[in-house]
């Protein structure tokens, strides 16, 4: 099944009626929008050339021509590459190279970074600006027939943040794609035509995801005119377009909870918030639960696993009476419905519940694999399962929670000691803003743990830090250093490069003639 047959099945069905929106105005309907992916899918395989499985490459913010060229793409058999806007020409030309890309859209803020990329990287062929005249163009081309795609032809290649060595790129087919948003409705919410999705969070990422069963459903997407997101913007918008979910990474929910202008707000249009792609620590959803209601919803996912492996539901959000509430909402859930969930020994033996191991996934929603990295994806694929690389445990009621990554897991004293506990009892210190925790090579312990904390501040000290961890966790857990900085280091995502902390750890150790 091709994508692109839910534009061309919405433009018949719902041809006035509302598909994508610029703020509070309608930038197209449903047949205005089926009809420039159409046009597009044929300027992209006649005047560009382009073959079923050849790759095209979008380095764009958000913006309504987005959806016109992914679809657009998808509806000409092409294979859509989303490129995260915010990275650096390097890494932009790594993953054009990689993939093979031979067309790029990009907007005018990136278009001089990509256009440099020609004779650069030998498969660019052609890049076409959008919006504008060029896209335009190409967009009133002779329509072009849908092309036919199988459920294991390649859609999206998701490149993954590249925190550890360079990105690798998950080869999503139609099939997972669709599954994960058949997903959606069995889990998270049920989409009527008149709801709607907005897109604050990069469509490149985890919005674009997020959207597809909204257009499924016919639901309008919505990009915020400021480009952004504040509180009273966002009360503008439910009010024009209500039933309105969106995605949001834990610190956009934590900022927006926390806006004046949502303070007792009617939030009577906003259906559900779904957050994730980082650790959401208790304080802040509580904050956010406040702020809100009972209308979040937890996803926890991987790239190679698009929205889901296991989730916390609204249900699960509101039910404050159940006497391990506050455990449940430091977990990442319960299974999801289109998948199996396993926590494996390093042999892949399997674990009973309490016991700590490897996250493992299986399920039609699984990356068809690594793009032309064979060696990765069968070390990642092994025996059937995803190897999330992520350490966690269930408990009696199915419910996992995540340690850690594998990689962060610090042992010292033979001990093993996960960072996030220790993030979390740091995190309930009335000062403390944001703080990661990372091992540092210790001679003695093997590894010392040791905590960069972010502050409000007011004067804090090691000694009033040192005591508050041991009235909540273990004393072998508690930081053996408190390093106090200003900001802590994250990557396009909003994620902590840890990598960076330890780095700068492993520099200050050695001598300087080593340096």
């Amino acid at each position: 099944m091709n994508l692109a047959s839910w534009i061309e099945r919405n433009g018949r069905r719902r041809r006035d009626e509302p598909a994508i929106a610029l703020g509070d105005r309608i930038h197209s309907t449903w047949s205005q929008l089926a009809s420039r992916v159409a046009g597009g899918a044929g300027g992209m395989r006649g005047s560009l050339g382009l073959l079923a499985g050849d790759r095209l490459a979008i380095v764009m913010a958000n913006r309504p021509e987005y959806l016109e060229v992914q679809f657009a793409a998808w509806h000409a058999g092409l294979v859509a590459v989303p490129v995260n806007a915010r990275l650096h020409r390097d890494e932009i030309a790594y993953i054009f190279e990689h993939s093979g890309t031979r067309v790029a859209v990009t907007d005018a803020e990136h278009e001089a970074d990509v256009r440099s990329l020609f004779g650069v990287v030998p498969s660019l062929e052609a890049v076409v600006l959008a919006p504008g005249p060029e896209w335009d163009a190409l967009a009133s081309s002779e329509p072009s027939a849908l092309v036919d795609r199988g459920t294991d032809d390649a859609g999206w290649l998701f490149y993954t943040s590249g925190t550890t060595g360079r990105p690798k790129g998950a080869s999503l087919t139609h099939g997972n794609l669709l599954m994960a948003s058949l997903s959606y409705f069995a889990d998270i919410d049920p989409i009527a035509s008149t709801d709607s999705v907005l897109h604050a969070a990069p469509l490149s990422h985890g919005s674009g995801l997020y959207g597809l069963p909204h257009v499924a459903k016919g639901a309008v997407s919505v990009f915020p005119s400021s480009g952004a997101l504040d509180g009273a913007e966002l009360l503008r918008l439910l009010d024009r377009w209500p039933g309105m979910s969106f995605f949001a990474a834990p610190i956009m929910v934590k900022r927006l909870a926390a806006d004046p202008a949502l303070q007792g707000a009617d939030l009577q249009g906003l259906k559900t918030i779904i957050y994730g792609g980082a650790p959401m620590y208790l304080a802040d959803l509580e904050a956010a639960l406040d702020t809100f209601g009972p209308r979040l919803a937890q996803i926890y996912g991987q790239g190679e696993t698009p929205m889901t492996i296991t989730g916390l539901s609204k249900a699960d959000h509101a039910d404050r009476s159940h006497p391990r509430w506050r455990e449940r909402m430091q977990s990442v859930g319960f299974p999801r419905t289109d998948v199996e969930v396993r926590v494996f020994d390093t042999s892949d033996r399997e674990l009973p519940a309490g016991e700590s191991g490897e996250v493992v996934v299986r399920g039609a929603v699984v990356m068809a694999g690594y793009w032309n990295q064979p060696q990765e994806t069968a070390e990642a694929l092994k025996g059937g399962w995803l190897h999330t690389g992520d350490v966690g445990s269930f408990d009696d009621d199915g419910f996992l929670t995540l340690h850690d990554r594998s990689k962060d897991l610090i042992i010292s004293g033979g001990m093993n000691i996960y960072p996030r506990e220790v993030e979390e009892a740091l995190l309930r210190h009335p000062h403390v803003t944001a703080v990661a925790v990372v091992g540092r090579p210790d001679p003695e312990w093997g590894e010392a743990v040791v905590a960069f904390v972010v502050t409000d501040g007011e004067p804090t000290t090691r000694d009033d830090l040192d005591r508050h961890c041991i009235d909540s966790i273990a004393r072998f857990k508690r930081p053996k250093e408190y390093v106090f900085v200003d900001a802590l280091p994250v990557n396009n995502y909003g994620k902590v490069l840890k990598r960076e902390l330890r780095q700068q750890l492993r520099a200050e150790a050695s001598p300087p003639d080593q340096r």
